[in-house]
């Protein structure tokens, strides 16, 4: 594997635009874990842009995203693809592909589906957590190297421990120099911070990495605003393998849940 630094664009963005579905990320969506790498969190949210631009419909909106990570994400630049797996009058199912130095690191598949007034029966189970004015400021990078961390303002609720937590995020970054993503695309540029928000082990030497290798999202509402509210819990279990669990909220309440499968390695 090269550690040889990415060519990486220079901006107060996340990507930029080069046009025809190519991309080349800036310092801002570098990862954790390896510093010539992207950070999942943008590149998803960069993806879900792609597919709310993918032959838009009125009266549909997307339901479910679901991305699978192949490898690492180089940082840099790349191109995403997206298609039409299965047209339908209500439903439909989307994809994307992130390719960079020729393979695919991140495949996406979305599911678009017809919306209408359900108001009558409309319902959640899910808890309201404090908003961003009740928690404290939270220094995220005191704990996580990298250029996305370094790029959000995050705020902590009170309780948050090793393996659960309530974290309020924004960023004052648009996704790209275009500046022209819409909130559903923003928000889920953020979600995959989930995994590192109340993470059972300190990250680093001599302890254990726990990357995620996919990232599913559901939402039974769609998102609005700035701020992401991430109600976290983390469960590692016995032969190497791990889950962390998340309600997503907005200003508005709860919208929707996340999962992501993790590998335990010792460092």
């Amino acid at each position: 594997m090269t550690t040889d630094l990415p060519e990486l664009a220079e901006g107060n963005f996340y990507y930029q635009s080069l046009g025809g579905g190519r991309f080349r990320s800036t310092i801002h969506a570098q990862g954790a874990w390896n510093v010539h790498e992207q950070h999942m969190a943008p590149a998803s949210g960069l993806m879900a842009d792609c597919l709310e631009r993918h032959q838009p419909r009125t009266g549909l909106r997307m339901a479910r995203l679901s991305y699978e990570i192949l490898g690492l994400i180089p940082g840099g630049e790349f191109h995403i693809e997206t298609n039409t797996l299965r047209p339908g009058k209500t439903i439909e199912l989307l994809q994307a592909e992130l390719k960079a130095g020729g393979r695919t690191a991140i495949r996406a598949t979305a599911w678009r589906m017809v919306t209408s007034d359900t108001s009558e029966v409309a319902a959640v189970e899910d808890a309201v957590i404090p908003g961003p004015d009740e928690c404290k400021p939270y220094d995220g990078s005191a704990v996580w190297p990298g250029g996305y961390i370094r790029s959000l303002e995050m705020r902590v609720a009170e309780g948050h421990r090793p393996g659960a937590g309530k974290i309020w995020l924004r960023t004052d970054h648009p996704l790209t120099n275009r500046a022209d993503s819409g909130d559903l695309a923003r928000l889920m540029g953020l979600v995959d911070t989930a995994n590192g928000i109340a993470a059972r082990v300190p990250p680093g030497k001599d302890s254990y990495a726990f990357p995620n290798v996919d990232l599913q999202v559901h939402m039974y509402r769609r998102p609005e605003g700035e701020w992401l509210g991430l109600d976290n819990a983390v469960s590692f279990g016995r032969d190497g393998i791990g889950l962390t669990s998340t309600v997503l909220h907005d200003l508005q309440g709860p919208f929707g849940r996340a999962e992501q499968i993790l590998t335990l390695r010792k460092s």
